[in-house]
């Protein structure tokens, strides 16, 4: 892997109008490829080559726009993905490759996190290298259980979570503070506890009422 390029160098080619300039792609690319095996991430530079790409169609590159994606997809919930396909023409979205990003991004927003991993297990050259991805994704349907779950079945959960094995299971399950119980049963939260009634008192001056009252009269 190639040495990272300098934060300066990086600013100077986003700065005015030489962020516009194509000639920029290739020191750009390298640093979308420094991120993808890094675990970095530089959204203004991402979207600075996507918006290149838009405005000289000539140098595109599949590779880099799907380091793009990928990248922004390990930032789920933020909207990074939604943002970058923006600046992706209709017909470039056709692409296999990108259009198969597309769709696991698809199925991790509808919660279809079994989809997702038989998807990913489909074509696992897609997300290979990419630093943080998978963590990412499954710190996410962690957070999605937990604020929608009080109990969950460990099979479902180790299905959702991409079929990993007891060790790397029990690790998530204590990450997130979870427990087990008996029947196979994993205790996500009480959510009751989480709710707190709250008694809401305004004080209304006796003045405030006369003016009111004397308005709808």
């Amino acid at each position: 892997m190639d040495a990272p390029i300098s934060p300066e160098t990086i600013s100077r080619m986003l700065q005015g109008i030489n962020r516009y300039n194509p000639e920029n792609l290739a020191v750009l690319e390298k640093h979308v490829d420094w991120q993808v095996h890094s675990g970095s991430y530089d959204l203004p530079a991402n979207l600075a080559v996507l918006k290149l790409y838009q405005f000289n169609p000539a140098y595109f590159q599949t590779q880099s726009v799907c380091q793009i994606l990928l990248k922004a997809l390990s930032t789920i919930p933020s909207p990074d993905f939604s943002l970058c396909t923006s600046l992706i023409d209709q017909n470039q979205q056709e692409d296999p490759s990108i259009g198969r990003l597309l769709l696991l991004h698809h199925l991790i927003e509808t919660c279809k996190f079994t989809h997702f991993w038989q998807e990913v297990n489909a074509t696992p050259d897609l997300i290979s290298g990419v630093a943080g991805l998978e963590e990412a994704v499954r710190k996410f349907i962690c957070h999605v259980v937990s604020v929608s779950h009080q109990n969950i079945d460990i099979g479902d959960l180790r299905a959702i979570l991409g079929d990993l094995n007891e060790h790397e299971l029990e690790v998530w399950i204590e990450r997130c503070g979870w427990k087990q119980k008996e029947g196979g049963l994993i205790s996500v939260a009480n959510h009751e506890e989480k709710v707190k009634t709250k008694n809401i008192v305004e004080k209304v001056g006796f003045e405030k009422v006369q003016n009111v009252m004397a308005s709808t009269c």
